[in-house]
């Protein structure tokens, strides 16, 4: 049983990313496949079976060495039945049997949760979480969201929506969401939400600036270039940054007083902002904050990038062993 290994997988709209990992948490193999999202998604789980089978050959490995897989993808997963439902970036318009189908083709044991908690698990573990009890992981990319760790335990809630963090209220009378309330952090922090800002705070800002220049012209711009030109002392670009970090800070401030975890870890393609977005980020959430969180609650950039999500899902199959 000691040298069983794990099994990754990070199921996503364009690839799905697979990983065998020791039970310590170190990467031995890594591969990944397009994902067929065609025929309402009918073939991306054969497929996901089709490669972990023609990989194990390949390595000449089988069933047995595994302890187990874990897998994070998009949409609502019961994690009891073991099924997925919800996942429209994957064209998955009925639930899916997903445990069912994988265990079936392969012969190890599955198990599986939402990707943005997988990816938390990874983060918490191998990551910037240095493998604390009490963790909180942000994702800040496309959407918002995220993971809650709390006395090592994964937290899911009544209808599996703990970690929703995109949904958190930063400005009651904000631009409308998705979800259909008005302010949400997802609105104005993720990539297309901080391009949001900016194009709305150019309306009233008459400075000299490359960005409102840009903007004016109409020009396609994207949340990399607003903080690159920030990180160039754009004064405008500055400003829409400054804007942004008080909406995280914010929400951070709000997430550090009631669950007081050790690290809040931003991640996602935002995050690459990098020490610029993490110590204004810092700053707001020392104002929000009441002093014994300030003091115990640290702000931290994520560490593992995109293999937060494989070695995270590959950590749920650790749970199988117990």
């Amino acid at each position: 049983m000691t040298d069983k290994k794990i099994m990754g997988i990070d199921l996503g709209g364009t690839t799905v990313k697979f990983a065998i990992l020791t039970k310590d948490g170190e990467i031995q193999q890594k591969w990944s496949i397009q994902t067929n999202i065609l025929d309402e998604g009918a073939h991306i789980v054969p497929d996901i079976v089709e490669s972990i089978n023609r990989h194990l050959h390949l390595y000449n490995m089988s069933a047995e060495d595994f302890l187990g897989i874990g897998m994070g993808t998009p949409g609502s997963v019961d994690r009891n039945k073991g099924t997925v439902v919800g996942a429209y970036n994957l064209n998955w318009k009925t639930t899916q049997p997903v445990k069912e189908q994988i265990e079936k083709g392969t012969g190890i044991t599955f198990t599986l949760d939402n990707d943005a908690n997988v990816a938390a698990l990874g983060e918490r573990w191998q990551g910037a979480g240095d493998n604390a009890s009490d963790v909180v992981f942000i994702t800040l990319g496309t959407g918002v969201g995220g993971g809650i760790v709390m006395e090592n335990e994964l937290l899911h809630g009544a209808a599996g929506c703990a970690g929703e963090i995109g949904h958190i209220t930063v400005d009651p009378n904000g631009f409308e969401c998705t979800c259909g309330k008005k302010g949400c952090l997802e609105t104005v922090a993720s990539a297309t939400g901080i391009v949001r800002v900016a194009r709305q705070l150019s309306e009233e800002y008459a400075g000299p600036s490359t960005l409102k220049q840009r903007l004016d012209d109409g020009e396609e711009l994207t949340s990399k270039d607003i903080f690159e030109l920030a990180e160039a002392e754009d004064p405008f670009a500055l400003m829409v940054v400054d804007h942004i970090c008080f909406y995280l800070g914010l929400a951070c401030g709000n997430i550090g007083n009631l669950l007081n975890p050790s690290a809040l870890i931003l991640g996602g393609g935002v995050s690459a902002a990098g020490e610029l977005l993490r110590s204004k980020v810092s700053n707001y959430f020392k104002q929000f904050t009441f002093p014994q969180v300030t003091e115990s609650t640290q702000i931290k950039l994520a560490q593992l990038g995109n293999d937060a999500g494989i070695i995270g899902a590959a950590s749920l199959a650790l749970k199988l062993e117990r």
